[in-house]
């Protein structure tokens, strides 16, 4: 949809900033001039924006909750878009230069994203506690009465026995762990019940091992290791050290509030019919494997599977899938690529005469950075568009690459000092990016890690301005996450400030070719079969190996799979590669038959064939060299053959010691 079909309201905020009518006007984000109290006393102007029927924009964000508010009172049932062009923009030292800046923002924030799944996670309030001494006692007493409390006490610990047994309190030490919010199950060791007569210290029976525990939350005050990886990040897994008093008496507020039904985002959408994690049990691409924090993603035969009640939503997985089997839904590619689009279209639109920076940022850390600023400090440079996401490590090469293909000077990442995930994926992703820029002259894409909004400030208005590009692309995202990769770096490259004609790349990268040795390749066809990408394929009319380099996602399983060691990866882009369809890497004359003519297979797989068995007993001698030459007969006329000679191989005359090489191919 197209910004001139769109109502854009507009706000002065009671004077204290000048949105740039005309910058926004030549962008087609908004043609009336803006209000000094929209949300208060212009709100009849919102009303009547919301009687057209038309979908509105509004330039404000505080106010968001009271204008969904009204058009739900109106009936009004056009999608509504909100945009803050106030703290990034109108509330900064360079508010005056900022108008192609508010058209940028105005503009991306129309980009609708799409609707995303969720799952849904039920506690009844069963709770299992873990702990070591009398703190883990207390806590189960406040919690008591919210949840159905049971204790594990670590064996040898000194406890008291409770005045009245409210809730159990046993022995034992976990062995594994598994689950999430209303659905863990915990292996036991050393179970034991406690006896009754315990007088001054709770003595408990005999114990037993490898006990099963299922429970709907699990709250650790062991104080040891964690029993999940990324801990903070499993849904009912509530984990505190006992000593820190203050912050177990949070931790029990938590735990009291979890009963009930909790919906969460399906943050991955996932395609396994895409995955090359696996073929005929070679392994493949592991990258997302090694990437997830919680473990949500495991190996499923020739894919991978991941549990949506696990996944934490950091986007790693997508980030550096090469196939688009996981693709993040918050937003999903397509609609981050889309409002890249928009932002930097409107923002030429509106006349800037630089080439503006994409900052990425998260909701939660980068907002909050980005207000401070502008609302104590000088804000952010008129040159820098912010753009938010749900988590900064979700942003893939390809949302870089388009960036800089739609004409963004740079693009900038706004990170914690102390980020809450692993960060491995995302520098993966820059080093990526970095390597094509520095290949196409493109400036390299700049992580800044910061809690302070003065450093962020500093690092920001230190940057020099860039000049605009002549050539920018305007090309639309495709629906596919690997299309809009491929076609993402080709733009970037077409619109480079010196365009490439190959990159070579380092082991590990998405993109690439292969290495056919045609000397020993016999065009079995065995890596078109394995190949989960379609990057090798067949020719049915004759003796034919094809690639297409756009689709070869470098996992290795063709190499892995070839009997002859014909393949090697070579990671790279070959821009001209790129253009074509396929390429032919190996191709013969086909094979006929000796006898009826018919093509059956090719020369040199006959002859490697004949070479083979050319020293076994069966086929040595006259007699066996004319069963050499059955080898040159397709199927048909070779069962004929062998009828007409009548050669049993079993014959009593054809008994004798048989060793491992009778049964070799």
């Amino acid at each position: 949809m197209s910004m001139t079909d769109r109502i854009v309201l507009s706000c002065t905020c009671e004077g204290t900033m000048a949105p740039d009518g005309a910058a926004l006007a030549r962008a087609g984000c908004g043609a009336e001039a803006a209000a000094h109290q929209l949300c208060r006393a212009g709100l009849d102007r919102f009303r009547a924006a919301l009687a057209t029927g038309q979908p509105v924009t509004v330039t404000c964000t505080q106010e968001a909750p009271l204008f969904r508010e009204v058009a739900e009172a109106e009936g009004a049932e056009q999608p509504l878009a909100f945009a803050n062009i106030r703290e990034t923009a109108g509330w900064t030292a360079e508010a005056r230069l900022s108008g192609p800046k508010m058209a940028a923002i105005i503009a991306a924030a129309a980009e609708a994203p799409a609707p995303f799944n969720v799952v849904t996670m039920e506690s009844r309030g069963v709770a299992l506690l873990i702990g070591r001494d009398e703190v883990a006692i207390g806590a189960a007493r406040d919690l008591a009465e919210s949840l159905d409390m049971t204790v594990l006490l670590a064996p040898g610990a000194e406890v008291a026995p409770p005045r009245s047994t409210d809730f159990p309190v046993l022995q034992g030490r976990i062995r594994t762990a598994r689950g999430h919010l209303g659905a863990f199950e915990l292996t036991v060791d050393a179970y034991a019940a406690p006896d009754p007569s315990s007088r001054r210290m709770l003595r408990f029976g005999p114990s037993r091992d490898g006990a099963t525990s299922r429970a709907d939350i699990v709250i650790d005050l062991g104080g040891g290791a964690p029993l999940f990886p990324a801990p903070e990040l499993r849904p009912g897994y509530l984990r505190a050290d006992p000593r820190d008093r203050a912050v177990v008496a949070d931790l029990v507020r938590r735990a009291a509030q979890m009963v009930g039904t909790f919906d969460k985002p399906q943050f991955i959408d996932f395609a396994a019919d895409l995955c090359a994690h696996s073929r005929n049990r070679i392994t493949g691409c592991t990258r997302c494997l090694s990437l997830c924090p919680t473990g949500a993603i495991t190996p499923a035969g020739d894919s991978v599977a991941i549990d949506p009640m696990i996944c934490a939503g950091c986007g790693q997985c997508a980030a550096a899938c090469p196939t688009g089997a996981a693709a993040y839904a918050l937003p999903e590619a397509e609609t981050l690529a889309r409002r890249l689009r928009a932002a930097l279209r409107a923002w030429h639109a509106a006349g800037g005469d630089s080439a503006p920076r994409i900052l990425f940022h998260d909701a939660a850390h980068g907002e909050a950075l980005i207000d401070a600023s502008g609302r104590f400090g000088r804000g952010l440079p008129a040159q820098v568009i912010p753009l938010a996401v749900n988590e900064i490590i979700q942003i893939g090469p390809e949302a870089l690459a388009a960036a800089l293909a739609y004409g963004a000077g740079s693009v900038l990442i706004l990170g914690a000092a102390r980020p809450r995930h692993d960060m491995a994926g995302l520098h993966a992703t820059l080093d990526l990016v970095a390597t094509l820029c520095a290949a196409t002259g493109h400036e390299a894409p700049a992580l800044i890690e910061t809690d302070d909004p003065d450093a962020l400030e500093d690092a920001l208005h230190a940057l020099a301005r860039l000049p605009v590009r002549a050539g920018r692309s305007a090309f639309l995202p495709p629906n596919d996450k690997r299309g809009l990769l491929v076609m993402a770096v080709a733009e970037m490259n077409r619109a480079a400030p010196s365009p490439a004609e190959r990159i070579a790349l380092a082991p590990g990268a998405p993109f690439g070719a292969i290495v056919l040795d045609t000397a020993a390749c016999t065009l079995c066809h065995a890596c078109t079969g394995a190949c989960p990408a379609g990057a090798l394929s067949d020719n049915p009319e004759r003796p034919m190996l094809r690639f297409t380099e756009t689709a070869c996602v470098q996992c290795g399983i063709c190499a892995a799979t070839c009997p002859e060691k014909a393949i090697t990866l070579a990671p790279g882009i070959d821009f001209a590669a790129w253009d074509q369809p396929r390429r032919i890497l190996n191709e013969e004359e086909p094979f006929c038959c000796t006898r009826c003519g018919k093509p059956f297979g090719t020369r040199s797989g006959i002859e490697r064939v004949q070479a083979k068995l050319a020293g076994h007993w069966m086929f040595a001698g006259a007699a066996g060299a004319a069963r050499l030459e059955g080898l040159k007969m397709c199927d048909t006329c070779r069962i004929e053959a062998v009828v007409t000679e009548g050669f049993d191989p079993h014959a009593p005359d054809q008994r004798r010691v048989r060793t491992a090489d009778d049964f070799r191919d």
